[in-house]
């Protein structure tokens, strides 16, 4: 950069102060409106001045093109061939605006599937390579290696390791419509069989946790034991297997039609089956449920004297928020069967002779809809009208899920093998367990409260 000539006499102003200083003084200013060039110079060396290295503008510009430089690296980070593939990354989706569920949750860096993340382009592309008619001689061969390197960090029954951009792809799209794993605590499990603490506690009558002590004091005086009671839950992977018939001139002619089945049809059918455990599960051979008599942690609210049978009353709803723990007041959620939504919008407050329903301008407003100011979930995974699991009220972080996240796929015409159709087997391992064994009798020795609440049977 050159820099114009001037007058030595004529100093440039460092900055807008300086500037001002000089336009107030006709002597310093007079060299410079001598003539036109003398201007023209002048003007020039305090605009290169104001950028020069150092001052307060330069630093900001560099500031500015070293933050926009990240973010378009971030956005648009190549791999390390350089060639730039298909995102599927969940890291980069947004959070569930209804439950606050981040997509990222699903997705682990260091899960086996991971070395595979840059193999494929998109969900398709994979399955099709594992498509075991697939005319395409590099593809077989491609497949064949992935098997041979792989095969020991997938389930027994064999198959290719899904990659874990493709994994985590599946389970967020099962996140958004999915009821228990968005919200419980999902623990990921680097063996099949993961022991998790927990604090056996029963009561918070003397001691909290199972056993800590708090208490006032002389000084001096002798010190109060504290032995708080530390348990551990077992997760062990339970298998959850997916299948999907799909005729063979699909797979041959339309792979776009066959990438909206993969990606839409099946992350809801795990989400689906998933939840059916997770809520009613019976703890054999699949996870074990929150909901029902089998959760040993759980609270049935008697119902009321005289309540008909197959219904759900006021007081049973104030009952159940009032056995909820305090500290999960804020979390719960309550889950309903569809059959329970004529008895909750129909429920009455009754004031002498009159009276009215409790609900009605609930109804009016938008989803989602609230009991108490707390999310209202109807699922048909709940149990019948009448049954304790028709309504709960639940704060599912009190729920764990052990996540596997090891998943395999492969491909067989065997079982379809008269109506050229190809069967595709998805095997995916997790479990769930409440996270406390029994419901906890709080200080004031009243009636015990849990994160699980149910309505007894009527």
């Amino acid at each position: 950069m050159t820099t114009p000539v001037l007058p030595k006499d004529i100093p440039i102003p460092k900055n807008s102060d300086e500037l001002a200083e000089m336009m107030g003084d006709p002597g310093r200013l007079a060299p410079v409106l001598a003539d036109t060039k003398a201007l023209q110079e002048f003007i020039k060396a305090y605009a290169e001045a104001q950028q020069a290295p150092g001052t307060d503008l330069h630093r900001q510009i560099e500031a500015e093109v070293q933050r926009g430089m990240a973010a378009f690296l971030k956005d648009n980070a190549a791999s390390g061939d350089g060639i730039q593939r298909l995102n599927l990354d969940p890291q980069t989706r947004p959070a569930n605006m209804l439950t606050g569920h981040r997509q990222a949750a699903a997705y682990n860096p260091k899960a086996p599937g991971a070395v595979l993340d840059n193999e494929f382009a998109s969900a398709a592309e994979y399955f099709h390579n594992a498509w075991h008619l697939n005319p395409n001689a590099d593809a077989r061969a491609k497949m064949q290696r992935i098997r041979n390197a792989y095969s020991t960090v997938v389930p027994s029954e064999g198959g290719f390791l899904v990659p874990e951009t493709l994994r985590s792809q599946l389970l967020q799209v099962a996140l958004e419509m999915a009821v228990v794993r968005p919200r419980a605590t999902v623990v990921p499990m680097e063996s099949a069989r993961v022991p998790f603490p927990m604090i056996d506690s029963t009561s918070n009558a003397s001691s909290v946790f199972g056993g800590m002590v708090g208490y006032w004091t002389d000084e001096a005086a002798m010190l109060e034991e504290s032995n708080p009671k530390f348990g551990k839950i077992v997760l062990d992977a339970q298998k959850l297997t997916g299948l999907a018939v799909v005729p063979n001139e699909l797979l041959s002619d339309s792979l776009i039609s066959f990438a909206a089945l993969i990606e839409t049809l099946w992350p809801q059918a795990l989400a689906f089956f998933e939840d059916v455990a997770f809520m009613s599960g019976s703890g054999v051979g699949e996870p074990l449920g929150f909901l029902g008599a089998g959760n040993s942690a759980g609270v049935a609210v008697a119902a009321e004297a005289g309540q008909p049978a197959d219904t759900i009353v006021l007081e049973n709803v104030i009952k159940m928020y009032s056995r909820m723990l305090p500290a999960s007041l804020s979390r719960g959620i309550w889950i309903c069967s569809p059959e329970a939504i004529p008895e909750l919008f129909t429920m009455a407050l009754s004031v002498g002779t009159g009276g009215g329903p409790v609900m009605l301008t609930n109804v009016a407003g938008p989803a989602p809809m609230t009991i108490f100011g707390r999310p209202l979930v109807v699922s048909e995974k709940a149990g019948r009208l009448g049954d304790r699991s028709d309504l709960a009220f639940v704060d599912l972080s009190y729920y764990l899920v052990g996540d596997r996240q090891t998943m395999s796929a492969d491909s067989s015409t065997d079982y379809k093998f008269g109506s050229d159709q190809t069967t595709y087997r998805i095997i995916q391992r997790v479990d769930g367990k409440p996270w406390i064994k029994s419901a906890i009798t709080p200080n004031n020795g009243g009636p015990s409260l849990s994160p699980f609440v149910e309505i007894a049977a009527r």
